[in-house]
């Protein structure tokens, strides 16, 4: 199966094209520029460089979120727009899901971590098994001081990849707990993962992808607070 994923729920935004477990191409870009300029444009290239047109992708696929939510809303448009138009489905997986592929070692537990600011990170735990990540949680928006918590119920250490990665390892380090840092190449989420998150579905029609942003946005927030000020 051709799926073309997207990814640009960080400030790296990137395309890539795989065939089954094969990558035939990614792209990224971390230029500061919005990825509504770069998005669609980085796609077009790497279609037209890998001499593949849009019928011959079979699915497609993007990043839903935890992570910026004006990047994951241009990812699900761009994603949607692309599988709409040419009558293919879509899968939305998971951003922490797709980061936990960067990691293939069974001797740790992998743990994505984004900056979801407010003191928080946006988390999941996996370990890694003979088909890729398996669950230990759901993807959660928690506190630094939960995740050292939660650090003490697995006795394989902590391999962090993200954004948040940094973040998590300075407090690690002040509390004394086992871990190990991705390499660099590899700690931002990619469009390589999210493919292959992507390859077990599901698969669906693309009105029906919708994104997971697990918090409310600050303008939600705030639009509620004046609700409740008003109902006061």
């Amino acid at each position: 199966m051709k799926i073309l994923a997207l990814e640009s729920s960080a400030k790296a935004a990137s395309v890539a094209l795989c065939d089954g477990e094969k990558l035939i191409a990614q792209y990224r870009q971390a230029s500061g520029l919005t990825h509504s300029r770069t998005l669609l444009a980085m796609t077009e290239d790497l279609l037209k460089n890998t001499e593949t047109a849009v019928e011959q992708i079979d699915a497609f696929a993007v990043a839903g979120g935890p992570g910026s939510f004006t990047g994951i809303r241009i990812g699900m448009a761009a994603a949607k727009g692309l599988a709409w138009g040419s009558e293919k489905p879509l899968c939305s997986v998971s951003t922490l899901e797709a980061m936990a592929w960067h990691c293939s070692d069974d001797r740790v537990t992998v743990c994505p971590v984004m900056d979801a600011r407010r003191s928080q990170v946006y988390n999941a735990l996996f370990t890694f098994g003979p088909d890729g990540p398996v669950r230990l949680t759901e993807d959660r928006a928690i506190s630094l001081e939960e995740l050292v918590a939660d650090a003490g119920r697995y006795e394989a250490p902590f391999w962090f990849v993200g954004d948040g990665a940094a973040l998590c390892a300075a407090r690690f380090t002040e509390e004394g707990l086992p871990f190990i840092m991705a390499p660099e190449p590899l700690r931002l989420p990619s469009a390589w993962g999210v493919a292959a998150a992507a390859r077990k579905g599901p698969f669906l029609d693309p009105a029906d992808a919708e994104p997971n942003y697990l918090r409310l946005s600050q303008a939600e927030r705030e639009r509620l607070a004046r609700l409740a000020a008003e109902e006061r």
